[in-house]
Formats: C-alpha cells, sequence, structure tokens
C-alpha cells in the first residue's frame, strides 16, 4: 500500500499540453509537453477517481512509480513507461516484433507518439511502415509526403514574398523650408542661472 503523502514525480509523455482540475482540493495542474511535475500519491488517488482522470493518467501522464502505478491502474505493461526518447530509440534501433508488442500493448499516447516519430524521423523501415499502418490505420508514407510538399510550399510561398515584384518609388528631393521672415528679438530676461529670449 502506497503512502498518501509520498511524493510521485508524474510526466506528460504528449507533445502537447495537458491538464487537470481536482474540484474538490482545488488543485490545477497544467503540464506542458515533456514536463515532469512532483505530486503526492493522494492527489494522483483523486485523479484516478475524476471523471477522465484514469484515462488520463493511462494514456498521457506517465506515473514515475511502479508500485504506486500499479496500484491505481492495475496491471501495466512495460510499454506504460515508454517517452519520446523510448520510442526514438525503438524506431532506430528496434526490432519488427518490439514495435508490434509496442503497438499492440502500448497505451493510447505511447502509440500516439509513435506514429509522430515515425513520420518526423523518416523511419526507413519498410517493414515497421507497414506494420504501423497495418495496426492502426495511420499511412507513414503519406504522412511523410505531405510534410515534405508543405515544406517546399512554404519555401516557395517564401522566396515568392521575400523577392521583389517591382522598383521601388525613386524618392523625390525633398525642399529644405526657408523662413519668409526673421525672428524678432525683442529683449533678454535672466532670472538666475536661466536666460529666457522673449519673442514677439
Amino acid at each position: 500500500m502506497v503512502e498518501k503523502d509520498r511524493i510521485i514525480k508524474l510526466t506528460n509523455r504528449d507533445t502537447g499540453s495537458v491538464g487537470y482540475t481536482l474540484e474538490d482540493t482545488g488543485v490545477h495542474r497544467r503540464f506542458t509537453a515533456g514536463e515532469t511535475k512532483e505530486v503526492t500519491f493522494n492527489e494522483l488517488e483523486r485523479l484516478s477517481w475524476a471523471s477522465g482522470g484514469k484515462e488520463l493518467l493511462r494514456d498521457y501522464l506517465i506515473i514515475q512509480d511502479e508500485e504506486a502505478a500499479r496500484e491505481i491502474l492495475g496491471d501495466i505493461e512495460p510499454e506504460y513507461f515508454y517517452t519520446k526518447e523510448t520510442i526514438e530509440k525503438l524506431l532506430t534501433e528496434g526490432t519488427l516484433e518490439q514495435l508490434q508488442d509496442t503497438l499492440e500493448f502500448g497505451p493510447k499516447g505511447v502509440i500516439d507518439l509513435v506514429k509522430q516519430e515515425a513520420v518526423e524521423l523518416q523511419v526507413n523501415n519498410v517493414a515497421m511502415r507497414k506494420e504501423i499502418q497495418k495496426q492502426t490505420s495511420f499511412n507513414v508514407d503519406k504522412a511523410i509526403e505531405i510534410n515534405e510538399e508543405s515544406k517546399e510550399d512554404g519555401e516557395e510561398n517564401h522566396a515568392a514574398t521575400t523577392q521583389r515584384r517591382a522598383n521601388p518609388i525613386a524618392a523625390s528631393e525633398q525642399k529644405t523650408s526657408t523662413r519668409r521672415t526673421n525672428v524678432i528679438e525683442t529683449n533678454s530676461v535672466t532670472s538666475g542661472n536661466s536666460k529666457y529670449k522673449i519673442i514677439n
């Protein structure tokens, strides 16, 4: 049994921000992508009782304490603890069988990371690309193609906006204005260190 006041690290595995509010205690937390916060086991337990709390803890927030994670979520697979770095290693150095297990046993947040990293890393393992599509219906080839097209369009638009379309209008010579009359000085008044000129 985990003590209620045990401090536990909670990490956002998602690429976007994730947050929750516990109405009964007034606790409001927001995690940016990859951010880790320290919370008590009591807070985790309360979150797991809240609507959608267990799903949040299972799919997007990693409880960095195996005993606490098991007490709140029950049986968990090793893939539960996978982070962005673990997925990168899986897709670049892992085997097809390891990827298959990840896609079968990993929580939703991990599967989302697999899809995102496969596109970002442009995974060159054809068997892995096919496996991702087979198990998730996500077409890595098409996503990479769309990304490349978007980059090219962005570069073309940028090039088009940075090239001049016409010559700038030549600035006309500025005429210096000359006074029509001279300023009339009537008298000077000195007050202390200041000197004032009275002008009509």
